[in-house]
């Protein structure tokens, strides 16, 4: 439903999906648990607007493929699910794998301008100041060359 190239399209999983993996190798998350978040979590958004259900569209949606898509134990499914459905509302106490996840997302703001600030991150790892400037970074320099403004996505977190 979202453009490819937009704010929430392949250029963000792809951020999201490194920033989740360099993070897992130093959280101990599941990599192949951050690696499906990366590409699911903006699945089902209708915009790239405000949209606050779009988290639990994807988990219902990633519910749907599981037998077919998703090869993950029980446990690894539903911590996919849950990082899914709650990466856009501000949460930061989980299961190391699930904070990994949502770390990785939050470490893209800086493609809508937002510097990520560290009280709103789960893990030592995504706080550390090196890290946070390294993933903002890569997302300013994403912003600038697909022209995005900030404020085009809406709400303050734009996840």
């Amino acid at each position: 439903m979202l453009h490819w190239h937009g704010i929430h399209g392949a250029s963000h999983w792809a951020r999201v999906r490194s920033n989740g993996l360099r993070l897992a190798e130093l959280t101990g998350a599941n990599p192949d648990v951050v690696e499906l978040f990366a590409f699911l979590h903006d699945l089902k958004r209708a915009n790239d607007a405000v949209d606050p259900d779009h988290g639990r569209r994807a988990a219902e949606f990633i519910a749907t493929v599981r037998e077919s898509h998703i090869d993950l134990p029980d446990r690894d499914f539903e911590h996919l699910r849950y990082a899914c459905q709650y990466h856009s509302d501000g949460l930061i106490h989980a299961d190391v794998t699930i904070q990994t996840c949502w770390d990785a997302d939050r470490l893209d703001l800086g493609r809508i301008g937002i510097r990520p600030q560290p009280r709103y991150l789960c893990t030592p790892a995504a706080r550390e100041p090196a890290m946070i400037e390294w993933a903002f970074l890569r997302s300013q320099r994403a912003a600038h060359t697909m022209g995005w403004i900030r404020g085009k996505c809406g709400g303050k977190n734009g996840n």
